[in-house]
């Protein structure tokens, strides 16, 4: 009896410690490792003849992606674009986008390069619909929890987030939940984002949140009519790049 007290006692001891030790982040620099998944992609996009090419197709594209921020605002842009293999094809699309969120006032200015054309989106952040699971996974260390959204009224969003990173934020336009997202997976796309690395963003970094100024302004209702009208031709993969190039 005295030596299971003991152990209660320890056991309670090192949980109080534990907790105290715990550290709340507030401003971060995140490289998140985006994963499209091509041979999926390819094959909804184009049913007739993937078989046949798929062989000269590369399997995924893998492109490292950036999001430095606060609770207050954040930037997410690429900084290291898929290695292309000679003789190998695949389709890159909405990889170059530059994000700026402002999480106190709702917002968002987004850089949209959409073949020759570069759209600088400025709207509402978007509304995602979320439900917390009690799933849980580590990623780049730290303890997440597993929420699922829906985007768009159809569009399924698989996020992982941890509340040790107080920032409602995430890659792309994903956000939403009570902590940053580490990790995000758009089935329809075949895509997913992982965070890499986490560090603690210092002043440097963090005079270089702020929103993209060149291209068309408009905004998300807008642009997603003009890249409609352009590819409504284009069947699966019209509809896939559109997607992407409004997430």
């Amino acid at each position: 009896m005295k030596r299971s007290f003991i152990l209660l006692i320890a056991f309670t001891l090192q949980a109080i410690i534990s907790r105290s030790q715990q550290v709340f982040i507030d401003h971060v620099s995140v490289d998140y490792k985006k994963t499209v998944s091509w041979w999926p992609l390819a094959k909804e996009m184009f049913p007739d003849w993937f078989e046949n090419e798929k062989d000269h197709m590369a399997k995924e594209n893998v492109s490292i992606f950036n999001f430095t921020g606060d609770a207050t605002k954040s930037i997410y842009k690429r900084i290291k674009e898929p290695e292309r293999q000679p003789g190998v094809w695949s389709e890159v699309f909405a990889d170059e986008n530059v994000i700026y969120n402002d999480y106190t006032t709702g917002t968002t200015i987004s850089q949209k390069p959409v073949f020759e054309q570069t759209f600088l989106v400025q709207d509402s952040l978007s509304k995602i619909k979320w439900k917390i699971t009690a799933d849980t996974r580590t990623i780049a260390g730290f303890n997440c929890r597993k929420a699922i959204g829906i985007l768009y009224d159809t569009v399924a969003v698989f996020a992982f987030y941890t509340d040790e990173i107080m920032i409602d934020g995430g890659p792309e336009s994903i956000h939403g939940l009570p902590g940053l997202i580490l990790g995000v997976g758009v089935p329809r796309l075949h895509t997913t984002w992982f965070a890499t690395n986490v560090r603690i963003a210092d002043d440097v970094a963090m005079k270089k949140v702020v929103p993209a100024a060149k291209g068309k302004k408009t905004n998300r209702a807008e642009m997603y009519g003009a890249i409609l009208k352009a590819m409504k031709n284009w069947d699966q993969f019209g509809q896939k790049m559109l997607l992407a190039f409004v997430l």
